[in-house]
């Protein structure tokens, strides 16, 4: 289904929609304040496999990021974060970064993996904060590829539909999207380290 949602006015009957549908294990492509994500609810297993399936990847190998509505959530799912870090989190977020910090134990066990960090993103983009406030929990999230070498990711909704139509439940229509990722920031060391230069100017 492609759904059109206005971010400056999104529907809560659409908001609806797409969140039992997250609820019943489907998967959502949706706005973000860089490129449109491709996402499930973290406690939906088979959801996250689909996602892997659709990126051919394992699951366990997978870098999929978290996506929080703000940062209270986050002693849920990440190691005691160093004041510092915490700091800068709280100056650049929401914004265009995934941070990557170290996990505790809950992430392994909704990944059944071994797996020590998780990438975490506070878009600047009302459509999926909305989303996420109302789910209670993360969005898992990986960005959308496009197959073509030149344009990196796929900007126009529709476009998104008629690739990903027979793969996903919904299509988030909000427009045209951006087609610059986000900035990696890699928290797990004893220095910040900015791994991929993207969106996000660091403050």
């Amino acid at each position: 289904m492609l759904l059109r949602i206005y971010p400056e006015n999104p529907s809560p009957r659409h908001i609806k929609m797409v969140i039992d549908c997250l609820l019943s294990g489907g998967l959502v492509i949706f706005p973000t304040d860089t490129v449109y994500g491709l996402g499930c609810s973290i406690h939906q297993i088979k959801a996250v496999d689909r996602i892997a399936q659709i990126k051919g990847i394992k699951k366990e190998r997978a870098n999929f990021s978290f996506i929080f509505n703000n940062l209270s959530m986050l002693s849920e799912f990440t190691r005691p974060i160093q004041n510092d870090v915490f700091k800068m989190m709280k100056r650049n977020l929401p914004g265009a970064f995934t941070f990557i910090l170290e996990a505790n134990s809950n992430i392994p066990k909704l990944f059944q993996s071994k797996k020590k960090t998780v990438g975490i993103r506070i878009p600047n983009e009302p459509i999926i904060q909305l989303i996420v406030s109302e789910l209670g929990h993360p969005v898992m999230s990986t960005s959308i590829l496009d197959d073509d070498k030149i344009l990196e990711y796929t900007t126009d909704p529709e476009i998104i539909y008629e690739k990903f139509k027979d793969k996903v439940d919904i299509v988030i229509d909000a427009g045209h999207g951006g087609n610059q990722p986000s900035t990696i920031i890699d928290c797990t060391g004893s220095e910040v380290v900015i791994t991929r230069h993207g969106k996000g100017i660091l403050e």
